[in-house]
């Protein structure tokens, strides 16, 4: 495949080296200094995008992948109240749009985990619930996306809690998401069920990026071949 990367950090480079060791091309690098090279006529000589930039450009960058007609993978996290507009506008152009909060194939077995363990819980009053993201300070975003996804899913089947928050003291109906930034760390997501007597704890700790990074070029490999939104769950059939 030809694939544009729109965002050339460190994410971005660790995509290029999967991408290229997996025989694909990189047709189409954007960073901050080349910004104008991000044309439809660029992105037409492409078969995907790949996005990881930040949320204010995010949503400018899908509507002109659309436009160009490329399907577009985007892990950007931090605009999904804007998330309907997003998916609308992908469908309205007949395009394709793969979102994950985390690539991570590991991350998305999490999240089945964690729904499972949630679903356990739901008659279980005696057991609070918290949740602990540890992520590099140069992420800019708290909680993570992927908290919140993880946060989401508890909430849709924990009848005790209706809401989460980050980083304050909860009501009894909300679920507190505690944030740190400390040094290079990858990620690191704990969910913790808690009662008088003992507690459940299920971490997921990653070791790099590439797992990050290698689920986001099978995302691209699969958005080239699938119409749609699309995410996580399609591409493992889970």
């Amino acid at each position: 495949m030809k694939i544009a990367l729109i965002g050339y950090g460190r994410m971005g480079k660790e995509i290029e080296k999967i991408a290229l060791d997996r025989g694909h091309e990189i047709s189409l690098k954007i960073d901050v200094d080349n910004q104008s090279d991000l044309t439809l006529e660029n992105l037409k000589k492409c078969d995907v995008a790949i996005e990881f930039t930040i949320p204010t450009s995010a949503i400018n960058n899908y509507n002109l992948c659309f436009e160009a007609g490329v399907p577009v993978v985007s892990g950007t996290t931090g605009w999904l109240d804007r998330k309907e507009e997003v998916y609308n506008s992908c469908l309205a152009k007949d395009g394709t749009f793969f979102y994950a909060s985390n690539f991570s194939v590991g991350v998305n077995l999490f999240f089945e985990l964690n729904r499972k363990l949630a679903t356990l819980m739901a008659g279980r009053s005696e057991y609070g619930v918290e949740m602990t993201e540890v992520h590099h300070t140069q992420k800019l975003d708290a909680p993570s996306g992927t908290a919140i996804s993880l946060a989401d899913d508890i909430l849709e089947v924990l009848p005790s809690k209706n809401a989460w928050v980050n980083d304050i003291t909860p009501a009894e109906n909300e679920l507190n998401i505690k944030s740190e930034r400390e040094g290079q760390v990858p990620g690191i997501h704990t969910v913790k069920y808690e009662s008088d007597v003992d507690y459940i704890e299920i971490t997921h700790s990653a070791k790099s990026r590439k797992g990050f990074a290698f689920g986001a070029v099978l995302a691209a490999e699969f958005s080239k071949e699938n119409k749609g939104i699309l995410s996580m769950k399609d591409l493992l059939k889970i």
